[in-house]
Formats: C-alpha cells, sequence, structure tokens
C-alpha cells in the first residue's frame, strides 16, 4: 500500500510591528524555523500572506501554524504523521492545526482568532500532549513546548532549546563544564550562519593536529588543541538541534570522529614518550577497543546501551575511560611534568572500566536468565509516569 503524501506546510505571517526589532531565536525567525520544521517532516511548505484566500482551498490534508509562535519540531512532527487535530496553547490559544482538504480556510480563520477553535471539530490538545516528552536518542525528558516569539522571551527560549539538545547521560566535562561556554559559542555560529559540520570539521582538523603533536612530544600544547577539539565536539551537536539542521552526513562525520581519534591520540603519546611508554600505551590503545566491544557487545544483546541500564551504569558514565575523563588524567600528568605518569594512570582506569563494563555484561546475563527484561531505567520511569 502506498505511504499517504505529506501534508502541505503553511505557516501564517505574522503582523508586525514596523518599529519592533526582528525577533530572532539562534539566528532564525519564527517563520524560518517553521519552514524548516514542516520540509524536515517531508512537508512540501511555504508562508502564507494574509492576502493569499485562494492559498487556503487546499486539495490536499495540511498543517497550519501561526508564524508568531515558537514551535516545537516535535509537534510539527506529530502533525506530519497525523491525525487531524488542533494544538491549543494555555498562553496563546491556538497555535497550529492539522487539517483535511477542505478544511484548511477554517483552520486559517481559528488560528487567527477569526472563528471559535470549537468551529473545527477537531480534538484539542495542549502543546507537552502532542508529542512524546520522553527523547529516546537523547536519553532525556523534555514536554513539547509553544512559545510567543517576543523580543522579551528569546533567552529563554534559547535556554530551554538549549538545554534541550543535550544528552541525558554522558561524562563530567561535558555535562558540567562545557554548558555555559557552549550555549554562548553556539549562539555565536547560529548568528553568522556557520554550519554544524563546518564546526565538526574544524574538530577533525583539530584531532588530526592533536595526533601530530603529541606524537612528537609536545603534549602542552597538545592538550590544549585537545581540549578545543572536545569543546567543539559539543558545540556541534547543540548547532545542529537548535537550529534544525541535523543530517546524516552530520551524523556520520561526528560519530565516526569521536569512535576513531582516542586510540590514536594514546598511541601518539606514547610515540612522544618513547620506547619506554610501550605497556602503558598498549593497554590505553587496546582497552579502548575492548571496551567499545563490550558497549557493542551490550547493544547488540540486549538492545540498549549499558549506561542506561541502570543508574549505576549511568553514573559511572560520567567517569569511564572515555576521551573526556581520559584527557583529565593525561593532562594531569603533563602539569605535573609526568606525562608519563598520565598515560600510566589512563591505562589503569583503562583497566578498572572494563572491570566494570565486564562485570556488568555479565549480571544482565544474569539477570536476562532469570527471566528478568534488560531495559533502560529511563524508559522504566517513563512507562510509570506514563501509567
Amino acid at each position: 500500500m502506498p505511504a499517504s503524501p505529506a501534508p502541505l506546510g503553511l505557516v501564517l505571517r505574522a503582523d508586525r510591528d514596523a518599529a519592533a526589532a526582528p525577533v530572532r531565536i539562534w539566528g532564525l525567525s519564527p517563520e524560518e524555523r517553521l519552514l524548516r520544521a514542516l520540509h524536515r517532516a517531508g512537508c512540501e511548505a511555504r508562508v502564507l500572506e494574509s492576502d493569499e484566500p485562494a492559498a487556503t482551498r487546499a486539495a490536499t490534508d495540511a498543517i497550519v501554524c501561526r508564524g508568531d509562535v515558537i514551535l516545537d519540531e516535535r509537534i510539527v512532527n506529530a502533525l506530519a504523521e497525523g491525525p487531524d487535530l488542533l494544538v491549543v496553547s494555555d498562553e496563546l490559544g491556538p497555535v497550529a492545526a492539522r487539517v483535511g482538504a477542505g478544511r484548511v480556510a477554517g483552520a486559517v480563520d481559528v488560528l487567527r482568532g477569526l472563528r471559535e477553535p470549537g468551529s473545527l471539530g477537531l480534538p484539542v490538545r495542549r502543546p507537552a500532549e502532542t508529542a512524546p516528552a520522553y527523547l529516546a536518542k537523547l536519553r532525556r525528558w523534555e514536554p513539547a513546548y509553544a512559545y510567543p516569539a517576543s523580543a522579551e522571551r528569546v533567552r529563554e527560549v534559547e535556554r530551554r532549546t538549549f538545554d534541550a539538545s543535550y544528552k541525558g547521560v554522558t561524562d563530567l566535562v561535558t555535562k558540567w563544564v562545557w554548558p555555559r561556554p557552549a550555549a554562548w559559542a553556539t549562539r555565536w555560529c547560529a548568528e553568522r550562519g556557520i554550519t554544524p559540520n563546518a564546526v565538526t570539521i574544524a574538530s577533525w582538523v583539530l584531532a588530526l593536529a592533536a595526533i601530530a603533536l603529541f606524537a612528537r612530544g609536545a603534549f602542552g600544547v597538545g592538550l590544549v588543541v585537545a581540549w578545543a577539539m572536545t569543546f567543539l565536539d559539543t558545540v556541534d551537536g547543540k548547532l545542529a538541534r537548535v537550529t534544525l539542521t541535523s543530517s546524516r552526513l552530520g551524523d556520520v562525520l561526528d560519530h565516526g570522529l569521536d569512535l576513531l581519534h582516542p586510540p590514536f591520540w594514546y598511541f601518539a603519546w606514547g610515540l612522544g614518550l618513547g620506547l619506554a611508554s610501550g605497556p602503558a600505551t598498549a593497554i590505553a590503545v587496546a582497552g579502548y577497543l575492548v571496551g567499545r566491544l563490550l558497549e557493542g557487545a551490550f547493544l547488540a544483546a540486549f538492545k540498549i546501551e549499558t549506561h542506561s541500564w541502570r543508574p549505576i551504569d549511568a553514573l559511572f558514565r560520567t567517569v569511564t575511560a572515555r576521551r573526556n575523563p581520559n584527557l583529565i588524567l593525561l593532562s594531569v600528568g603533563a602539569l605535573g611534568g609526568r606525562p608519563d605518569l598520565g598515560l600510566w594512570l589512563v591505562a589503569g582506569w583503562t583497566l578498572l572500566s572494563l572491570g566494570f563494563h565486564t562485570l556488568r555484561l555479565l549480571q544482565a546475563f544474569v539477570a536476562r536468565g532469570r527471566g528478568e527484561a534488560i531495559v533502560a531505567f529511563d524508559e522504566v520511569q517513563r512507562e510509570a509516569s506514563a501509567g
């Protein structure tokens, strides 16, 4: 059975005060954000001017959105998937609707305040009820929102959309050190039209530069470059999410970089130290590879990531032997004048982390053997909340 065509997307032109400065969220006007969200949902979309009555006689299903509202992309996605409904905010009144062919004019009138919402005869949902609050990819809760496109609320909206772009489970640097400077850098890039892929490519350049510097024994400069790379690695994903420019290519570039560069850093660090560092280098490099295999084995066996099983796994993810915690250990060694000790610290922490993840993998198999379902702890919380 052929898939149903995507609905038409219409953004109602907002009334503008000529004296007011245009509102922009992460470098985009509300209308631009809505058009981008509609296009990403597969819709043919455009702005509907107030003097275009013929455009409302669509011969297909349509999504109609107010152009003076900052609407969560998840609401647009929910409307694109159907069914017909009207989204009403307690603060703003009707903000968006999905309607069938022949009812577009009525939806436009309702969103413009010319008719009562009940005249459409559609189910009514609040923004938070329209889309799931649980973001599976980011493993966090964030209710869907609708904000007025007003200058007074810009920083509030940007703060909320930025916070919603963060993973719920990550390392201690990304979680507690980078958020504020990353928000500033993300805003700077968004306002200048710098794309997430450009930031990711810059991260690749810095990662390669760090390899070269470590191999030459320039540990201090190399660490500065490495930390700059980790910062940009935080910025690119946030920039993609807040500007609605996530792409498959960007995901490949970003995740490919995350996966590939750490063992080359450890190997280059060992080269910079010389032959005496061989055992520590081998443990750090091989331990990284084995650790990734353990994580892959957990995911293949139980269909969830190892750090999502129980709260203790999420807590250990903040310090486990991944790039940023290991970079802290390398930095401690270099600052103390003992870069060799820094590498040994990485090697030792890698072995301890491998022991923890091996134990957790075995415990998961035992638990499943007893008939226990292996599911992510936050999904259990989600189901309990829904119930």
